[in-house]
This record gives C-alpha cells, sequence and structure tokens, in this order.
C-alpha cells in the first residue's frame, strides 16, 4: 500500500448540490472488505456520515467457519450481530439490498424501494456460488459460504452417522483451498460413517498453495481415507447421484450429498451507466480501487479487479488476471487503504496506490490440526491449529468482539 498518484487524476471535480455534499458514504456489502472499511473509517475523528447496507442480521467470518461446523468454535464467535458490532461507534446500518445505482444522480436504488443518496460510494458484494451451467448444481449442491449451509452440512453428517449404510458418499467438488479444508473436517465429523469423494477437475489438489502445506494437505487427506478423483469433470449433479467424466470415461457415482466448492460468481448490482468488468464479471479498478471512469465508486473484495491499462476502455471485459487472490487478507488490506482513500478524496489530497502484502498461508486440516507458511514459519499440526486461531483472533471486527472471543476460549481452556 506505498506510493501515490497525482491528486487530478482520482478526486472527484465538478459542481455538487448541498444535498450530495451532505450524504453520506454508503457501504454496499458487510462481509470483510465491507465491514472492515466502514469500522476503519469511524476510527477518524469527525468523520464524514456512514452508512452500511447489509441483508444479513450476522457479519460471518469465513476462514473460521470450518470450525463452527464442526464444532469447534461457537456461533456466536465467528457470526456476530451488526447491530452489536456497529453500536456506539456511528455507523448507521440498514438492512436492505442496493439492485441499482444511478452514479450520475448519486443515488442507490434498494429492494425495499428506497432511494438513497450518496457522496462517495464503496461496492463490497462479494461472491456467490458459480455453478458454470452444470445441470442440477443450484438445486442439489451445497455451498460452503453461509450459515444455512453450515446448518444444512451438520444435519447431513447427523444423517448419515444415524444411518451408517454401507458405501455412503459424500461428494466435494473442487480442491482449491475450501474443498481441501472442508473434506478434511467432513471426514472427521464423519468418523468412518460415509466416505469422503473429493473431486477436481485439474492435475493435483491446491495447485496454487504453497509447497509445504500442499504435502501436509495431501498426508491429511490420505490419513483420513478421502479419495481424491483429479482429472475429473461433473457433467451433471442430481438428487442422489452425480455424473462425472475422467479419464476412463464417463461415470455415475450415488451420493448421499455434494457440496461444491469449484468456483465464485460475481453479480455486482446494476450500475448506470455500465462500469468496466473483467470477464469474470469483476468490476475494473485502478490501483486506488476506485472505478475505471467513475472515482467516486469504490470497490474491494472479491467483486474487484485490477484493470489493466493497456487494453481498451471502451466497454469490452478486461481479460488480464487480478494480482489480488480472492482471500480474506487481500480484503483486510484492502479496507484500510480504501478508508485512507474515501477521507483524501474528500479533502482533493493524493490517494494511496494498493499494494498487496502477502503474509503467507494457513490451511485448517480437520479437528485440531492445520499447516501454515509465512512470517518466517513452517508449521503443521497442533501447534498450527493453535497459531491460525491466534492469527484470526486479531483479525476478528472489533476490540471488544476480540475480547469476548478470547476471554471465551481461555475459559474452555
Amino acid at each position: 500500500m506505498n506510493g501515490h498518484a497525482p491528486a487530478m487524476s482520482s478526486a472527484p471535480s465538478g459542481p455538487e448540490s448541498s444535498s450530495q455534499v451532505d450524504a453520506p458514504i454508503v457501504i454496499v456489502g458487510g462481509g470483510f472488505g465491507g465491514l472492515y472499511t466502514a469500522l476503519a473509517v469511524a476510527e477518524q475523528r469527525q468523520h464524514p456520515p456512514l452508512l452500511l447496507i447489509e441483508p444479513h442480521a450476522e457479519f460471518l467470518f469465513l476462514p473460521l467457519l470450518y470450525e463452527l461446523l464442526s464444532g469447534e468454535l461457537r456461533r456466536w464467535e465467528i457470526a456476530p450481530r451488526y447491530d452489536t458490532l456497529l453500536a456506539g461507534r456511528g455507523i448507521a446500518w440498514l438492512r436492505d439490498s442496493v439492485v441499482e445505482i444511478d452514479s450520475h444522480q448519486r443515488l442507490l436504488h434498494t429492494a425495499t424501494g428506497r432511494r438513497i443518496p450518496y457522496s462517495q460510494l464503496v461496492l463490497a458484494t462479494g461472491a456467490r456460488l458459480q455453478s458454470f451451467g452444470i445441470p442440477g448444481v443450484a438445486e442439489h449442491a451445497i455451498g460452503f459460504r453461509s450459515l444455512a449451509d453450515v446448518e444444512r452440512l451438520q444435519a447431513l453428517v447427523a444423517q448419515l452417522r444415524q444411518r451408517r449404510q454401507p458405501l455412503q458418499r459424500l461428494a466435494i467438488v473442487g480442491a482449491g483451498p475450501s474443498g481441501v479444508e472442508l473434506a478434511c473436517k467432513l471426514a472427521d465429523m464423519l468418523a468412518g460413517a460415509a466416505v469422503v469423494e473429493l473431486i477436481e477437475q485439474g492435475p493435483l489438489a491446491l495447485p496454487q498453495a504453497r509447497a509445504f502445506n500442499r504435502e501436509q494437505a495431501s498426508h491429511a487427506l490420505q490419513r483420513r481415507d478421502v479419495r481424491l478423483r483429479c482429472n475429473c469433470r461433473v457433467l451433471e449433479v442430481g438428487s442422489e447421484q452425480i455424473r462425472l467424466q475422467g479419464g476412463a470415461g464417463e461415470e455415475r457415482l450415488a451420493v448421499a450429498g455434494v457440496v461444491w466448492t469449484a468456483g465464485l460468481a460475481f453479480a455486482p448490482p446494476a450500475i448506470q451507466p455500465p462500469p468496466l468488468q473483467d470477464a469474470r464479471g469483476r468490476l475494473a479498478v485502478n490501483e486506488h480501487l476506485q472505478l475505471i471512469g467513475q472515482p467516486r465508486i469504490f470497490a474491494l473484495g472479491d467483486i474487484a479487479a485490477l484493470h489493466d491499462s493497456s487494453t481498451s476502455d471502451s466497454g469490452a471485459a478486461a481479460e488480464a488476471p487480478s494480482p489480488w487472490p480472492a482471500t480474506a487478507q487481500v480484503a483486510f488490506q484492502q479496507a484500510t487503504c480504501l478508508a485512507t482513500n474515501l477521507i483524501q478524496a474528500r479533502r482533493r489530497n493524493p490517494l494511496q496506490a494498493f499494494r498487496f502484502n502477502d503474509l503467507g498461508e494457513m490451511l485448517s486440516l480437520g479437528r485440531g490440526e492445520a499447516t501454515l507458511v509465512g512470517s518466517g514459519l513452517t508449521l503443521a499440526g497442533a501447534a498450527a491449529f493453535q497459531l491460525r486461531r491466534l492469527a484470526y483472533l486479531t483479525r476478528l471486527p472489533g476490540r471488544s468482539h476480540q475480547l469476548r472471543v478470547a476471554a471465551g476460549w481461555l475459559a474452555d481452556w
């Protein structure tokens, strides 16, 4: 997050009405990017009015969702309520969704019919399950990005443990970090009541992971007898089976459930005039996290992709891949940078360029186990599990919530 750009290239310009000046900074989406941006701006003395628009009642700390699934953590620890987190911070919260943005009038239109003006706008609407058009995914597969997904998986595991019929299978599609972490947790929870099949279209699991973490994950999957199927493509998902295409040809596999972690889809609210987007539907932003050609609108997290200035700005999708991975640590760092830029832009000062600082990689590998590489450490096992939890404790939103969670963990110990 070093470097500056000339203020003239990024600061908004033009006459403003009094209503536009008095309008709040509006943040759409209360995930890592949105919530942490709001909290960072609220720490500024005499900060401008802030409005967070988020339809859910609870914030969800996604990296620890695996521990909630397995019962190692409690719901209130990783899913605190927004009204509790925002109380006394000078941040208004509207439980609603934005469906359309008029950037000329600086107006938001919400699902409940509200028309909300803004002075600056932050888009942090995240991602959702990507079906790739495969039949049956939307109808039959379970994602892993919400509390409802956790409840569905817990119910399915309980059903399989109680039923204990022969040849029960649970399929997980996608052997990236989410798929591997889920496979280990679910195998531990099932305790032999069902076989876990991990299905990957590519040639190996965790293709982007550090070599040490990939090796530790491979050992963890083998110890739990998780069946890894690489070079295997999903053709269709049914209520009781999944159709695959692998090296041996087409195969139908009877399954009790399918968990889908194979990819993310992006659907920001409709914006007029339409902004530049990349081939995956992410909003193209400059190094200051501003939408290309719309300096009053910022975007961060999964929904934002760094624009390659060598491509055309004529409306065609930017094809160059973003250098920012879709991880929580990117959103954490972007929130700090963006909060600074919101204030700097209002003062017509130079803006900061976002520079991602890769702090390492941590993976949960079953109950009480993890692996991590970063900050000079290479560690696996129970010690890595505790370090991972402590690292995320420092990232939980708000000091008061961090202290409550820490007190709970100390009481448990």
